[in-house]
């Protein structure tokens, strides 16, 4: 891994950590890092990383490219803009996906990638904002099985496992249906919350409560305090929770898998993000359901 230049596109919460991560090791020649503000860049930069003009730039200048981007609108513009992904593109060259993104957008990626001769894996991570710093995330991957075994290093050092499915999309797929799960998992959860809270039950309490049984769980711990003050600090936003939960659901209809629970639940995340709480974290989705 000595002999490998590495860079990182996309510098938000999660791109940022694990592309420090990735620096901090000292295990790569060199680690580039891009965004489109330039200026999220600035603090991997003083410390030590690289960094170029335009996505394009970094792919040239490194071996292996990774990406972590919002949605699938901005992991595609990534790649087929000016400047962007696909024109730095050639022979040899491996681009790495982290986003969540759906079945399609991955398979567009890919072929856009492989047809420029370079190589492609999806490898959506399964964590938030403090798992990516502390580098316990899950790689969730699907695509060229080769590049997935040249990337363990990498993954070793940003997340504590990583899986390799099959073909491009099945790791698309399992991160939906992962985060469906924890999106329904966590508006159940804010209803027991003000259902309580309504009825003269301490929040406290249930929590505790929680705690102690079959139900006690990281997400409820990790959330309940927040939940009880009311203070929402974006681990994982709100809007990204309710793209994702979208995204399932397009799957269910895809596969013919009825998905009532995860349909109420996304009502309650876009009655969130509609008052306003897009970029509170997700568990804000609470104010939304005790309302």
């Amino acid at each position: 891994m000595a002999e490998l230049t590495v860079g990182y596109l996309g510098m938000g919460i999660m791109g940022s950590a694990m592309a420090r991560n990735l620096l901090k090791s000292g295990a790569f020649k060199d680690v580039y890092v891009w965004n489109r503000s330039a200026d999220k860049c600035s603090e991997l930069v003083a410390e030590g990383a690289k960094t170029a003009g335009s996505a394009a730039e970094v792919v040239q200048a490194c071996d292996i490219t990774f990406a972590c981007l919002s949605d699938p609108a901005a992991a595609l513009a990534c790649v087929e803009s000016t400047g962007g992904v696909l024109d730095g593109i050639s022979s040899g060259k491996a681009y790495v996906d982290v986003s969540t993104v759906d079945e399609a957008c991955s398979k567009r990626i890919c072929e856009l990638v492989t047809g420029k001769g370079g190589v492609f894996l999806e490898a959506p991570v399964s964590g938030s904002k403090k798992p990516a710093i502390d580098g316990q995330l899950i790689f969730l991957c699907g695509g060229d099985e080769a590049l997935y075994n040249r990337c363990l290093p990498a993954f070793e050092i940003m997340g504590k496992k990583s899986f390799f499915f099959g073909a491009t999309g099945l790791g698309a797929r399992m991160k939906l249906v992962v985060n469906m799960i924890m999106g329904s998992m966590m508006s159940a959860f804010s209803e027991g919350m003000s259902l309580a809270d309504k009825s003269g039950l301490k929040q406290e309490q249930l929590l505790e409560v929680l705690s102690l049984g079959a139900m006690n769980n990281p997400l409820f711990n990790m959330k309940g305090p927040g939940v009880i003050a009311h203070n929402y600090p974006p681990a994982f936003p709100l809007k990204h929770q309710q793209k994702d939960m979208r995204l399932a659901l397009a799957l269910g209809d895809d596969v013919d898998q009825p998905l009532p629970v995860a349909a109420a639940a996304n009502e309650a995340y876009k009655a969130a993000k509609a008052a306003g709480l897009g970029d509170n974290d997700m568990s804000a989705v609470h104010e939304a359901i005790r309302r």
